[in-house]
């Protein structure tokens, strides 16, 4: 595949933004993707070893240590970025876990677990950082969901459930939320090939099963997923709000 050429867009200079789940995978890519635009980026994340590592490759880039089933811990390191960075003007729901899980042994305390690590701290960090973005003018939500669900994906049924309510909060929050010009949208991956992705789940077997499902040949690489973040947190994306965006190689 000819390496692509990457468009910069100049509303995001200076811009505050903040992710939550930054230190690995696709929240790194983000981070790095943001901070390369000229943005001052805040994420968060309970790995402080990955996360010190990635704050000190750029000037731009700044984290709080939390765990993101803590509300009170996150909404506290959301405000100690504020202190830092400013308001958010860019605030990226990413932060998740997909670890499978066969439905039989699914107990009522595992659900709700789930439920708290992929789905409820998006809620809570839009009502953190909204007040911010009333008083500015506006910004840009950006919720990460998954394709899962859409193409009935087994073996991770609260994960999916997760991943399908993110949908829902996207839409309402952005009735809500786009009188006062904040834009709330939904960037849904299919499957990413992260690290964590092809270290646990990816053989020979299951790649080519997943070149067979998508319309298109290459495996998506995280930077796909961060260029539509990008794109919709721009002044470019200026009258998108309420939408799903795909980047799933045409896979559903």
């Amino acid at each position: 595949m000819t390496q692509p050429t990457f468009a910069s867009y100049p509303s995001l200079e200076g811009k505050t933004v903040f992710i939550t789940g930054g230190a690995s995978g696709i929240g790194a890519e983000l981070v790095r993707g943001f901070a390369a635009q000229g943005a001052n980026v805040g994420f968060v994340d309970l790995d402080e070893t990955n996360s010190r590592a990635l704050a000190n490759t750029a000037a731009n880039i700044t984290y709080e240590i939390c765990d993101l089933k803590d509300i009170e811990s996150l909404q506290q390191a959301l405000t100690k970025l504020a202190l830092r960075l400013g308001p958010a003007n860019v605030l990226v729901n990413n932060a998740a876990n997909d670890d499978r899980h066969n439905w039989r042994d699914v107990t009522p305390a595992y659900w709700d677990e789930r439920l708290q690590t992929n789905l409820r701290h998006q809620f809570f960090a839009i009502q953190s950082v909204a007040p911010g973005m009333i008083a500015g003018g506006g910004g840009s939500i950006i919720n990460m969901g998954s394709n899962s669900w859409h193409e009935t994906g087994g073996g991770f049924p609260a994960y999916a459930t997760s991943k399908a309510a993110v949908h829902g909060l996207t839409r309402t929050m952005a009735r809500d939320l786009g009188q006062h010009r904040i834009r709330i949208n939904t960037v849904v991956p299919g499957w990413i090939m992260t690290d964590r992705q092809k270290d646990l789940w990816a053989t020979p077997e299951t790649l080519e099963s997943q070149r067979k499902r998508q319309c298109l040949p290459d495996l998506i690489e995280p930077v796909y997923v961060v260029r539509m973040v990008i794109f919709l947190a721009s002044d470019d994306a200026a009258m998108c709000s309420a939408n799903n965006y795909m980047v799933e190689g045409g896979s559903i």
